[in-house]
């Protein structure tokens, strides 16, 4: 529902991007980046392009789901790759693991904003997203990336309600994160490690589980789900299936994390 507080945030949104008259938009398929994109497009059209950037962490269903809800929303949209695996700080995975992930990211999109004509990069940092320990966002500021969705004090709920009121259709997507976010703190990413979270998130995924994390520890594979998944995940026939084909992704043993599906949280070691 758009109440007269979200209308005017909506109002202040729109005219931050009308008056950045072209813009490059770091654009995940996640909710918040979504919602810039949109009005990206309806203030800005073809001075509006969405660029996706294609890692091994990031999960081949989130890039089907960006590509889908970009052309739903009539946007250009382009694909760049890069490996975070060949930065070496990265790898070894610590606390300013994001800080390096996101470095590399705005560094290759500020190299594509003056060959394609755009003044800005933008990105889909909200007002609640400050208050956490967001290394990437040191990093966006290094690179002069805006977050529009700050600059109209729009909150993550804002978000989720401007984007059912916008028709799109991922309003009520779960938050994703980057793959090496499963992997505990002080262990070093590997490809083989980032396949076989992305495989095993897949299976639970496939099994009609929305709200879904699988935290590698070796050969220990940590489900979380959300807490109303519970009963279910725990019936018999489902939970030996499950077992079964987590061991067959490479996993020796599988376990559930009583406390639950936490978006953004962090592995322990």
């Amino acid at each position: 529902m758009m109440t007269e507080s979200l209308n005017g945030k909506l109002a202040t949104l729109r005219q931050a991007i009308l008056d950045m008259q072209s813009v490059l938009v770091a654009y995940s398929g996640g909710i918040d980046s979504t919602v810039v994109l949109k009005v990206a497009q309806e203030q800005l059209g073809a001075q509006a392009l969405a660029v996706t950037a294609v890692s091994p962490t990031f999960p081949t269903i989130e890039l089907d789901g960006a590509k889908q809800v970009a052309l739903e929303i009539g946007a250009r949209h382009e694909l760049v790759y890069t490996d975070q695996l060949d930065i070496p700080a990265f790898v070894q995975n610590d606390a300013a693991r994001c800080f390096h992930c996101k470095t590399d990211l705005y560094q290759l999109l500020d190299g594509l904003r003056e060959p394609r004509a755009r003044r800005w990069v933008v990105d889909g940092t909200n007002l609640d997203d400050l208050g956490d320990d967001r290394p990437g966002i040191k990093a966006a500021r290094e690179w002069k990336v805006r977050s529009p969705l700050v600059e109209a004090s729009l909150s993550k709920s804002d978000v989720r309600a401007l984007a059912q009121a916008l028709g799109l259709s991922n309003w009520d997507k779960p938050a994703a994160a980057c793959l090496s976010s499963r992997i505990p703190r002080g262990t070093p990413i590997t490809i083989e490690s980032l396949r076989r979270v992305e495989q095993a998130e897949e299976i639970l995924q496939a099994e009609g589980f929305r709200h879904v994390r699988v935290r590698e520890h070796g050969e220990l594979a940590r489900i979380e789900v959300g807490a109303e998944d519970f009963f279910r995940l725990n019936q018999p026939d489902l939970r030996a299936h499950i077992s079964a084909r987590l061991r067959k992704a490479g996993f020796r043993f599988v376990c559930v994390d009583l406390e639950g599906y936490r978006s953004g949280g962090v592995s322990l070691g």
